[in-house]
């Protein structure tokens, strides 16, 4: 299914993983390479890889990470990718919990996002 996104659907997409690894204020290592496993598979261009390099630094604003802007037909590869970065670590913190039941919720209500 993640070989169906577009750039900017892949790009959308690792803004989502950068900000929930960023969720519990540390980006852990293994995070990191959960992310580099992810951009391999994506098969980024290498100015993305910067782009993403650069949110795992300093995080994610808060509104390039909306979830009405992820397509209706990508919610579960979002939702399975969130859920992956935040045990990445082995460690669900409260706050990493928190925004993925939001994120949940926000998808499964059937009116965000593109067809």
């Amino acid at each position: 299914m993640l070989s169906g996104l577009s750039r900017e659907e892949r790009l959308l997409l690792l803004r989502f993983v950068c900000a929930f690894a960023w969720a519990d204020l540390e980006v852990r290592d293994q995070e990191r390479e959960f992310v580099a496993r992810l951009v391999d598979r994506l098969g980024l261009a290498e100015e993305e890889r910067a782009l993403v390099e650069e949110w795992l630094e300093a995080g994610v604003p808060a509104e390039e990470v909306d979830p009405n802007r992820v397509p209706r037909r990508h919610r579960e590869p979002f939702l399975s990718s969130a859920r992956a970065i935040v045990s990445a670590d082995g460690v669900i913190d409260p706050y990493e919990a928190d925004d993925l039941a939001l994120l949940e919720q926000l998808l499964a209500r059937g009116g965000a996002g593109p067809a």
